[in-house]
């Protein structure tokens, strides 16, 4: 079973676009009542036997079961049958946010993510239907449960054999869209290891090096912008808060800050490419993309996009029959990938590596990529020497 995502703007009307609005408001209420109903049982437990909190109080019963997705579901069931407001949302949608907040708890116990919080108004973005009916998209329209046919700006065709099986409205600044989520039951074999290999290093002087010597200076997507973006900020600053001049004021920030996304995710995905031309091996450093975002320089590498980057090139590596695996990155630039003697550190400011022991130089962003190379070949199986031969 093989999934994929298309996403396609929709061209809704007047109407359409404040049922859309309705239906998030009516979501993230939901999703509020929801994470309030779980807050209050876990704080109910969390007082001392022996002693009261002097602020508020928990009045739950002892016997009374921790609320869960499926409880909250049954709750939800036997509540609309009765409020005209929850009856004009699809009813498995609802659930699906319910489910979004139970996926948030998980993350919190199981990856360490912080307590789920309460959406305030405009910050619910989107929701989605797990089933749709037969034939969703034709002819420029996509049919959703309860609201009907929307036009839809169908800038691709899907392949044939794919089964539409769920989608997700998603508000932005410059529209809505839809992903809609095509399944094709296949059975598809992981990339094995083959033909030529490369090893990149990132970096925010090159924010690619190959070790085959390509070097690529990063763009600045967002230091570029943020001259203008101190601009419109100033003329939000001055506006009167919640009137329409400071909606306005505040569309263009954020127009201007998606404008940013799209430049870089676009510039990602074409570099992804570039870099699968004539390999059959890409391996990567498996960095530690949280400490570098809170260091000295983390607008930088929150600029440069590392974690997106390295998503969307396994993405397009499997996409293109190229085999990716991410290798340790301690003291890559400290080793020589000639003779293999640690060198010690660099400053920032040495940009070439010479080897003290055998001789060898290059540019210190190339040799730390021809490290993550050899650790790559042989984290599969290979021997150094394929290197050498190169």
């Amino acid at each position: 079973m093989f999934n994929l995502t298309y996403e396609f703007k929709l061209k809704p009307t007047q109407s359409q676009s404040a049922l859309f609005e309705e239906w998030l408001e009516t979501h993230r209420r939901v999703y509020n009542y929801a994470l309030a109903e779980r807050k209050d049982w876990y704080k109910s437990r969390s007082c001392q036997v022996n002693a009261c909190s002097l602020k508020y109080e928990y009045i739950i019963p002892a016997d009374a079961p921790r609320p869960t997705f499926a409880s909250q579901c049954k709750s939800l069931t036997a509540v609309r049958k009765d409020n005209e407001y929850l009856k004009r949302v699809n009813a498995q949608s609802l659930q699906q946010t319910l489910k979004r907040l139970e996926k948030a708890f998980v993350s919190m116990w199981e990856q360490n993510h912080g307590f789920p919080r309460f959406k305030n108004p405009g910050h619910m973005r989107s929701f989605s239907f797990p089933q749709l009916g037969q034939n969703p998209l034709s002819n420029g329209v996509v049919k959703l449960p309860v609201i009907g046919a929307v036009k839809v700006r169908q800038s691709r065709d899907i392949p044939d054999g794919g089964i539409i099986k769920q989608a997700r409205v998603v508000k932005r600044v410059s529209g809505w869209y839809v992903m809609l989520t095509i399944q094709w039951y296949v059975d598809i074999p992981m990339v094995m290891p083959h033909g030529g290999a490369v090893g990149i290093d990132v970096g925010l002087t090159s924010f690619v090096a190959t070790s085959n010597g390509l070097l690529i200076k990063r763009p600045r997507f967002f230091i570029d912008a943020k001259r203008k973006l101190k601009l419109l900020q100033q003329r939000v600053s001055r506006k009167r808060l919640g009137s329409n001049n400071w909606k306005k004021a505040q569309r263009k920030v954020a127009l201007l800050h998606e404008y940013v996304a799209n430049c870089r995710k676009d510039w990602h995905r074409n570099l992804s490419h570039q870099l699968c031309d004539n390999v059959g091996m890409i391996f990567v450093e498996d960095l530690n993309l949280v400490g570098l975002s809170r260091g000295m320089l983390g607008k930088h590498c929150l600029d440069a996009g590392f974690g997106q980057f390295f998503n969307i090139l396994n993405q397009t590596c499997f996409k293109r029959d190229v085999y990716f695996q991410k290798v340790d990155s301690r003291k890559t630039s400290q080793i020589c990938p000639s003779c293999g003697v640690v060198t010690g550190k660099k400053e920032l400011s040495e940009r070439t590596h010479v080897c003290s022991d055998c001789g060898y130089t290059t540019d210190r962003d190339v040799a730390a990529a021809q490290v993550v190379l050899i650790r790559g070949l042989a984290a599969v199986g290979h021997t150094v020497k394929m290197l050498a031969c190169k």
